[in-house]
């Protein structure tokens, strides 16, 4: 099992938009929607600043952009 590491929204988005993602749109509240056009995906990111994403909502967010957790690791 690799270990998981602590990371911000700001921290996810960046990795994301390595693969291809791009800003759609905001969701409810403080929610954004991130959409890879080439693999037709989409993402839910929470965007709370200051505050770091839960292990469990991190693994749902690499599930849902296609990529497997070592992938996401090395971005």
């Amino acid at each position: 099992m690799t270990k998981v590491p602590s990371l911000s929204s700001r921290e996810v988005i960046r990795k994301l938009k390595n693969v291809g993602f791009v800003f759609d749109r905001q969701a409810k509240g403080s929610h954004e929607i991130w959409y890879n056009p080439i693999t037709k995906r989409r993402t839910v990111i929470p965007n709370h600043p200051g505050v770091d994403i839960p292990k469990g909502t991190l693994f749902a967010i690499v599930k849902e952009a296609g990529l497997s957790f070592e992938e996401f690791q090395k971005l």
